[in-house]
C-alpha cells in the first residue's frame, strides 16, 4: 500500500511538472506572438476620403455615393434634395493588401482609377507596431464639355494625380484615429496664379456608439489652395451602420465632389456657413474568389 502511494504521488508529481512547464511554454508563445489589431475602420470610407482599411482577397464591392445639395438652399430646392450628385465604382481586392478600383462621378463628369496597397498592419504582442499604414494613389480625368470647340484640351491636361499615405491607430474597442498626408497634381488648372501642386493633411476619427454603428468625423486642411476662385476647407460627420455585406454611412459635409481632388482642392461651400449637404455613402461587399487562406481549408 505505502509503495502504491509513493507511485501514485509521483506520477502525479511528474503530470503537474509537466503541465506547469507546458503552461510556461504556451504563455511565452503567446508573448512572443503578434496578434494584428483589425477593424480599424469599418469601412474603406471615412466619409469623403479614403481609411486604411482594404478587403479580403477575391471581395468585389459596388460603392454607391450620393450627395445633396446644401441645406440652406431653402424650401424651394426642398432644402438640397433637388439637387444630387453621385458617384459610382467598382472595388476589388487581389489581395488582402492590393485594392484596385474604377469610378464615375456626375460631378464635372469625371472618370477616377486608383491602387490601395496595405504596407503595414498596427499589431500587439512581442512584435508589436503602433499604426496601420496603407498607401493610396489615383488618377481622375475630368471629361465636362466646359470649354470652346476650338481650345479643346487634350486628354493629359485633364487629369490629376493624387497620393495619400494613410496613417491610423485603432486607440481602443470604441476609438480610431487616422491622419493623412496627400498631395495633389492638376496637369492643368484654371489660370496662371493657381498652383499645380497642392499639399494637404487629413484627419479622420471612428467612435463606436454600438456593434452596428459609429460616429465618423473628417477634415483636411489645404495648405495652398487655388487662387482664382474661393475654396474651403472640407469637413465632414456622419453616422456609419453595419447590415450584413452592407456598409451604410450617412454623411453631412460642405464637399460636393466625392473624390480626393475635388473634396481636397475644390470645395466652394462654408460649412459654418450653413452650406451643409447631406448625402449617404452605400457599399456592397460580394465575394466573387475564394482567398488563398480559405482554400486550405
Amino acid at each position: 500500500m505505502k509503495t502504491f502511494t509513493s507511485s501514485l504521488v509521483l506520477i502525479l508529481s511528474f503530470i503537474v511538472g509537466n503541465a506547469q512547464d507546458l503552461e510556461s511554454i504556451l504563455d511565452k508563445e503567446n508573448e512572443q506572438t503578434s496578434v494584428v489589431v483589425s477593424e480599424t475602420f469599418k469601412g474603406t470610407r471615412i466619409a469623403n476620403g479614403q481609411s486604411v482599411e482594404t478587403r479580403k482577397e477575391g471581395i468585389l464591392d459596388f460603392l454607391i455615393t450620393h450627395r445633396f445639395g446644401t441645406l440652406n438652399s431653402g424650401a424651394y430646392e426642398f432644402w438640397g434634395l433637388d439637387e444630387a450628385n453621385i458617384r459610382l465604382a467598382l472595388e476589388y481586392a487581389l489581395t488582402d493588401d492590393l485594392t484596385l478600383a474604377l469610378g464615375r462621378s456626375s460631378y464635372e463628369k469625371t472618370y477616377d482609377g486608383y491602387i490601395k496597397y496595405r504596407l503595414f498592419y498596427q499589431k500587439t504582442g512581442e512584435k508589436s507596431f503602433p499604426f496601420s499604414i496603407t498607401l493610396f494613389g489615383s488618377a481622375a480625368e475630368e471629361t465636362l464639355k466646359d470649354y470652346v470647340p476650338e481650345d479643346k484640351p487634350s486628354f493629359s491636361d485633364r487629369l490629376t494625380y493624387t497620393s495619400q499615405i494613410l496613417i491610423a491607430r485603432r486607440i481602443s474597442q470604441g476609438f480610431s484615429f487616422q491622419i493623412t498626408p496627400t498631395y495633389i497634381h492638376f496637369n492643368q488648372v484654371p489660370t496662371s496664379e493657381d498652383p499645380n501642386d497642392m499639399f494637404a493633411l487629413g484627419f479622420g476619427a471612428r467612435i463606436k456608439v454600438s456593434k452596428r454603428m459609429a460616429i465618423n468625423g473628417e477634415y483636411y486642411h489645404n495648405f495652398n489652395e487655388f487662387k482664382s476662385f474661393e475654396t474651403f476647407n472640407s469637413l465632414s460627420v456622419g453616422v456609419e451602420f453595419e447590415t450584413g455585406g452592407h456598409i451604410f454611412q450617412l454623411v453631412f459635409t460642405n464637399s460636393r465632389p466625392m473624390i480626393e481632388k475635388g473634396f481636397i482642392a475644390e470645395t466652394t461651400d462654408d460649412f459654418f456657413d450653413g452650406d451643409i449637404r447631406f448625402g449617404f455613402n452605400i457599399s456592397r461587399s460580394f465575394q466573387v474568389k475564394k482567398s488563398k487562406r480559405e482554400k486550405k481549408y
